[in-house]
Parts: structure tokens; C-alpha cells; sequence
């Protein structure tokens, strides 16, 4: 701990620091009441704690939309208690006694980071900062100048200050920064000069060199990671996911010892070959026809809601018509009213506003009416035809897969045949060294062996059936959840429409009723 904590008393953040250094913002001409009550923590967005002899980052998890932070100029420790803000963008924790890099993981929206003046060893712990534009670790103590390579990950850092570190007094440390970071812009404060980008990469390219061409590779290996998996989430959302190619046939015999033995036996071999690329067709067939309804289903919810779109374009272009005629005609009745005065005039401009804010009110709501009765038809041809959509994708999924469960049981009739044979076979030649020992123990006994391969067939089957359940839940949920989100929507839309016509019907009622009635001065 610092020499300055014999000073002082140190702090650890809690609720009062955080609401005075809040208040602290509020403008000055307000009451300490209002600004009390004008301080929302969900609404604050930055906050200023420095000079407070802050010891520990605690108690700042309310503060959910942080995008600024400083805690600079205190004796914080350690880096910790900032994982709920993640929408901080600036964080200032220079002039402290950190010595390790940590608790960032979650900042992934940080642009700006300064270190400054702390007792930082080691630059680590930092790769999610993928957005980081300016790093301040200066008056560190960073010795090893190969630990600045590791920034390199960082591809948005452009402004990075290392000053008052014991590696700067190396003899090529400018160089060896620019050519290990080749995208800084500015080093310590200094722009970084093309002349000394292009004397850095001619010192250091044997090193830079064999660098660039691993990272090339590791890039290329993580965009075909990205790719596949994105093919994968594509799938997933089709319902189709492990049906092209044989991964579903192969999932049947994943640990299954007892069929690979039985591999052995004559006939066996090319009559799983068969089966198995029999079976990869019809699992083609499902992925492609899985692809194809997937493209239906949402042409189908786009071309809904375009149309919903295009209902609600025309209501409220009607809407703004009726309310633009009445405000021109409101606001004369207004004027009228004010140089009227008091009087029979008056009264009569009064009555007679009143019956036409009662006659808007009526327009709006017949409007809302008859765009609330087209789009419950729009819903109920889009229900039906969801609903038809679901029932054709499971009729004819349901029938591909029954053409897996044929295929398989066909193949284990023919399977069951040569065990039978070879099963007899045996009993008239119980030395036949033909077969591997481990197949002839198998066979030691009739009902072992048919057990065997009854349960291999089982097992198959239910995960065939498993497959197929996996989909028809898969479209139930997609129908029930499609059907309700747009039921839902409409429902909210209209209780929302229906509440903007009570409040803006109210407001012309409470301008009208405060109309001073005054006398023009003579």
C-alpha cells in the first residue's frame, strides 16, 4: 500500500459517494430537493470520482448506461467491480497503485483507457477491448519491450502513450513499437512520421515478417470457425442442422462396439455401404426441403408484416389529415373565443367546440376501428396460413423420416439374415477361423447375438424418431410463436393508438376549458 495511505483514510465507493459526485453534475439553480430527485442512477452516464481516496471499486452495478468513468488521482488497488458496465466507452483510472490488468473482460465498448502513472508490469488481459482507439499506460513499470507485441490483437488502437516506462530508454524502442504496431497513429504524444513507419519495417521486418504470416493463418482459421458456425446457426433456424451429409447415419452407430464387429462378417461391409448412402439421400432430401420451407416461412412473415406496414401508412396519413383540418379550424375557434370575451358569442364558440372535439373524437376512433378490422382479417389469413405451412412441413417430414425408420428396418432384416447364416454356420463348424474371436464370442450363444442386434436396432430408431421430433417441435413452436408475436403486436398497437387518442381528445378538452374569457381593452 502507498506511502499516501498513512495520510489519509481510504475509501471503498458506496451509494453516498456515487449521489453526491451525481448531484455534484446537477445544474447549480437547482434545490437540493430537486436535484435529489432529478437523480435517476439508470440515467446517468458519467460520473466523476477522483481525488476521493478511493481504495476499492464497489457499489457501481446501478449505474447501467456509464459511458464515462474517472477514478483517477485515488489508491485503488485493483481493477474490479466495473462487469456491469458495459456501455462504458472512457475510464480513467491513472494515478493509482494498480499493478495487474484486469476485471475489463466485459468493457467490450471501451475506446478510451488510461493506465496512467499506476505499477503495471505486464500489458495482458485485454483481448475483448476489441473497439480500444486510445491506450495510456505510461509511468508503469513495464521492462520487457517484446510484452508491447501483445497489442497487436487490439485492431482498433491507434493513440497509445508508453512514456515513463523503463523500457523507453531502449536504444530502438520508438522503432520497435511502430514496427510491431504498424497502425498507431500517434506514439507518446508524437504523430508517428512515414519516414519513421518505413525505417521501423525495414529493421524489424525479419521478425514482423514470420508474425504477419501466422496471424494471416490464425485469421484465416477463425473466418472459417465464424463461417461454419454461422452455416451452422443458418441450419438451426431452418431446423435442418446435421442433415447434410451423414452426420445423422453416423450419430446411429457412435458407439455402437457390437456393429463393428459384426462389420467383419461376409456381405456385412457392403450392405451397411448401401444403407448408408440410401439413408444420406433422404437426409439430403430433408436438408434441402428444410432450406426451401425455411425460405417460404419467412416470405411469408415478411410479405405480413409489409402489408401491416402499408394498412397502418395509409391510417395515419388519413389520421394526420383529420387532425391537420381540425387544428386550422381549433385554433380560429380559439382566437375567436379569446376576442369574443364573455358573452352569448363566446358561450355558443365554446359549445360548438366542444361538439367538434366530440366529432374528431368519433372520426379517430372509427378510423382506429376500421384499421383495427383489417388488420384482424390480415391476422387471420396470416394465422391460416402459417398453419398451412406447418401442417404440409410435418407431413412431409414425417413421411422422409418413415423413410429412414424403412431403410432401417430393412437393413437390419437383411443384417439379422447373415448372422442367422453365419450363426449356423458355426454350429456345424464350431473351429471356423475365419471370423476374429472377438465376432466368434458373439456368436457363443443364439439369443446373445439377436439380443445384440435387436438393441442396436432399437437404439437406432429412437434416434431416428428423436431427429424427427426434434424438427415437428421445432415448426410448432415457429407456428404458435408467430402467431402470437403478431397477434400480440396488433393488440398492443391498438391499445397504445387508442390511448393517444384519449390523451391528445383530453388535452384539446383542457385547452378549451382554459380559455380566459377576457374583454379586448378599449
Amino acid at each position: 500500500m502507498s506511502q499516501f495511505l498513512n495520510n489519509i483514510e481510504p475509501n471503498i465507493i458506496d451509494d453516498e459517494m456515487v449521489q453526491k459526485a451525481i448531484e455534484e453534475k446537477c445544474p447549480e439553480d437547482l434545490g437540493d430537493l430537486a436535484r435529489r430527485e432529478s437523480t435517476n442512477w439508470k440515467f446517468v452516464t458519467e460520473l466523476q470520482l477522483s481525488f476521493k481516496s478511493i481504495l476499492q471499486i464497489d457499489n457501481l452495478w446501478p449505474l447501467e448506461n456509464l459511458t464515462k468513468l474517472q477514478l483517477d488521482n485515488n489508491v485503488i488497488e485493483k481493477i474490479e467491480g466495473l462487469q456491469s458496465l458495459v456501455h462504458l466507452v472512457w475510464l480513467d483510472l491513472s494515478f493509482n497503485s494498480i499493478e495487474v490488468i484486469e476485471g475489463l473482460d466485459t468493457l467490450v465498448k471501451l475506446q478510451d483507457l488510461s493506465l496512467y502513472s499506476n505499477r503495471i508490469s505486464k500489458i495482458e488481459h485485454m483481448d475483448t477491448l476489441q473497439e480500444l482507439q486510445i491506450f495510456s499506460i505510461g509511468k508503469n513499470n513495464l521492462t520487457i519491450l517484446e510484452d508491447v507485441v501483445y497489442l497487436r490483437r487490439l485492431k482498433s488502437l491507434r493513440t497509445l502513450n508508453l512514456s515513463g516506462n523503463p523500457f523507453c530508454n531502449e536504444e530502438h524502442y520508438t522503432l520497435f513499437v511502430v514496427a510491431f504496431l504498424p497502425s498507431l497513429v500517434y506514439l507518446d504524444f508524437k504523430l508517428v512520421r512515414d519516414s519513421t513507419r518505413k525505417a521501423a519495417a525495414l529493421k524489424y521486418q525479419d521478425l514482423t515478417k514470420p508474425l504477419e504470416q501466422e496471424e494471416a493463418q490464425v485469421l484465416a482459421l477463425q473466418e472459417t470457425e465464424e463461417a461454419k458456425q454461422k452455416e451452422l446457426e443458418y441450419h438451426q433456424t431452418a431446423f435442418v442442422e446435421y442433415l447434410n451429409g451423414s452426420l445423422l447415419f453416423d450419430s446411429l452407430y457412435e458407439e455402437d462396439r457390437e456393429a463393428a464387429k459384426l462389420a467383419s462378417l461376409p456381405g456385412v461391409e457392403d450392405l451397411l455401404q448401401a444403407y448408408k448412402k440410401e439413408f444420406v439421400s433422404v437426409c439430403e432430401n430433408l436438408y434441402n426441403y428444410g432450406l426451401e420451407e425455411y425460405e417460404k416461412r419467412e416470405a411469408e412473415v415478411s410479405k405480413f408484416y409489409k402489408r401491416v406496414h402499408e394498412i397502418l401508412a395509409v391510417n395515419q396519413e388519413e389520421s394526420k389529415r383529420i387532425i391537420s383540418d381540425f387544428e386550422s379550424r381549433n385554433q380560429r375557434r380559439l382566437d375567436e373565443l379569446y376576442q369574443a370575451g364573455s358573452g352569448n358569442l363566446a358561450e355558443s364558440e365554446r359549445a360548438q367546440g366542444k361538439e367538434n372535439i366530440r366529432q374528431l373524437w368519433d372520426a379517430l376512433m372509427t378510423l382506429e376501428a376500421l384499421v383495427s378490422n383489417d388488420l384482424e382479417e390480415l391476422l387471420q389469413d396470416f394465422k391460416r396460413s402459417i398453419d398451412v405451412i406447418a401442417s404440409t412441413f410435418t407431413e412431409n417430414i414425417q413421411g422422409m423420416f418413415n423413410q429412414c425408420r424403412d431403410l432401417e428396418n430393412e437393413h437390419h432384416e437383411k443384417l439379422m439374415r447373415i448372422v442367422i447364416a453365419t450363426q449356423e454356420k458355426l454350429d456345424l463348424d464350431p473351429f471356423d477361423e475365419s471370423l476374429p474371436d472377438d465376432v466368434q464370442r458373439l456368436f457363443e450363444d443364439k439369443n446373445t447375438i439377436v439380443n445384440i442386434i435387436n438393441t442396436s436396432h432399437s437404439i437406432r430408431l429412437r434416434k431416428i424418431d428423436k431427429r424427427e421430433s426434434d424438427m415437428l417441435c421445432n415448426i410448432y413452436q415457429w407456428q404458435i410463436s408467430e402467431t402470437e408475436k403478431a397477434f400480440q403486436t396488433e393488440s398492443d398497437r391498438n391499445r397504445a393508438c387508442i390511448g393517444k387518442i384519449l390523451c391528445f381528445i383530453n388535452t384539446l378538452q383542457k385547452e378549451l376549458d382554459n380559455t380566459m374569457i377576457l374583454k379586448p381593452r378599449e
